[in-house]
């Protein structure tokens, strides 16, 4: 077990492909970023940053969540570039963790939804130091 300072409580650490299915993974990102869609904050970001490009983004987050959760080494993107030049704020990464985090907890097993809030949190995290955002940005001079 692993302990998760964003929640205080044990996060399991399952081996990558146990409860996960790239089923379980298409279901999570249809279902996640329908959401996104239609979130007021959210939506117009995902809209303007997509447009006409909305089912090659789809397959590319199911190619990500398939590398992260199984391993299988398909996602070949980079996500700071992509996200760069977005506007973002750590308010929308709230937002959007927490829609993560309720779907997840929704699909899945409450193990398996874990490792993927756990993994959502850490990534989302990285996004923001990397794009010199939020309490863990890097401030240099």
């Amino acid at each position: 077990m692993a302990h998760s300072a964003a929640t205080g409580r044990s996060i399991p650490i399952i081996s990558p492909a146990e409860g996960v299915s790239e089923e379980l993974i298409r279901e999570l990102v249809e279902t996640f970023y329908d959401r996104v869609i239609r979130d007021p904050e959210l939506g117009p970001i995902f809209h303007k940053a997509l447009s006409g490009r909305w089912s090659r983004h789809l397959a590319l987050m199911v190619d990500f969540w398939s590398s992260i959760a199984l391993r299988t080494g398909r996602y070949q993107g980079k996500p700071q570039a992509a996200h760069f030049g977005l506007q973002l704020t750590p308010e929308l990464f709230t937002r959007w963790l927490s829609l993560f985090e309720a779907t997840a907890h929704e699909l899945c097993e409450p193990d398996v939804a874990d490792f993927f809030v756990d993994r959502a949190r850490r990534i989302a995290e990285s996004l923001q130091i990397g794009l010199g955002i939020g309490p863990k940005a890097l401030r240099l001079p």
